[in-house]
């Protein structure tokens, strides 16, 4: 009424259980076509199936529903993980199961045990994150992961820890530690990276943007990308130690993949457990709904299985995007 738009011009943008339902609603109330004729433009009509087989996906998914703990620091702010939150339901669509989030706060990790805060859970997830609040609830979740076989991921902290964890429980060496949490460490197992230690103005100064990692063959993260050359996005100062990667290799963490300019670690798994993978990098920045980013796809698609087994089922068969 106190406007220069045409009644015809005006639409609701109402609310819907999920984010993805947004473009079909938007298609009932038919802003595609008003904007077509509004720009005097001609268009066949919108082929929106994908959308539609996203959100029966969503809503109605056909493999039931997965448990994923979110072993982090920020649990209290859930939209501090909101990328990484999105990439696991895209892998949920991927495998055409819902994925319910559990956020656990790492400190009550270390409070109240792993055996209690993920009791029930059919994977767990560490995230990345900064200081040292929190570090040993979720080097006691990777320990929990690995001794009790549930699919883990952990990524660009996660895979630090992971490292650690692997250090002092496999390696034997006490007091492991990355030195962005310990500068008195007897084996610091994490380091800062070469190119960071002149640094003093941390503005800005990360490694960050996209960097090559070559995969190993034979190994998850390769089946999964089914590439042997990948591109992905960085963003830290601390990298895991090469003066002790032949200790863990030998002990049975495999590096399976690297960055060939710089000869840095990038992923890790384990070969005897059904699903252990971390990486330095962030895949969460590169998943799309239409495009479940592999690792997503995987780690939910082995979450069902850890599900189904739990159950006495015959293991689901993971989907890869």
């Amino acid at each position: 009424m106190f406007c220069n738009v045409d009644n015809g011009n005006v639409f609701t943008s109402p609310d819907v259980r999920s984010i993805y339902e947004l473009p079909l609603e938007l298609h009932r109330q038919g802003l595609d076509e008003r904007l077509a004729e509004v720009l005097n433009i001609w268009s066949r009509a919108p082929h929106l199936e994908k959308w539609e087989t996203i959100v029966r996906k969503i809503y109605e998914p056909a493999r039931g529903e997965v448990t994923v703990a979110i072993v982090g620091k920020y649990v209290n702010l859930t939209e501090s993980y909101k990328s990484l939150n999105e990439s696991l339901l895209h892998g949920g669509i991927a495998n055409d199961v819902r994925v319910k989030l559990r956020f656990v706060d790492s400190q009550d990790v270390e409070a109240q045990g792993p055996e209690t805060t993920l009791a029930g859970v059919d994977a767990v997830l560490v995230p990345g994150g900064f200081g040292v609040r929190g570090t040993e609830g979720k080097i006691a979740a990777v320990r929990y992961a690995r001794e009790q076989k549930l699919p883990f991921f952990g990524i660009c902290l996660g895979l630090q820890m992971a490292v650690v964890e692997f250090s002092r429980s496999v390696l034997g060496l006490q007091g492991a530690n990355s030195l962005e949490f310990d500068e008195h460490t007897a084996h610091p197992v994490v380091t800062l990276m070469e190119s960071q230690v002149k640094v003093q103005d941390k503005g800005g100064t990360m490694r960050l943007g996209s960097y090559a990692c070559a995969l190993k063959d034979g190994t998850v993260a390769r089946k999964l990308y089914a590439h042997e050359a990948i591109q992905e996005r960085h963003r830290h100062r601390y990298e895991v130690n090469n003066a002790y990667r032949g200790r863990l290799q030998e002990a049975g963490l495999v590096i399976s993949g690297h960055n060939p300019e710089l000869n840095l670690v990038e992923m890790i798994e384990l070969s005897d457990h059904p699903y252990f993978v971390g990486c330095q990098f962030h895949p969460e920045f590169k998943s799309k709904p239409f495009a479940p980013h592999p690792l997503f796809s995987g780690f939910i698609g082995a979450a069902l299985a850890q599900r189904d087994s739990s159950r006495g089922a015959a293991p689901a068969t993971p989907v890869r995007a």
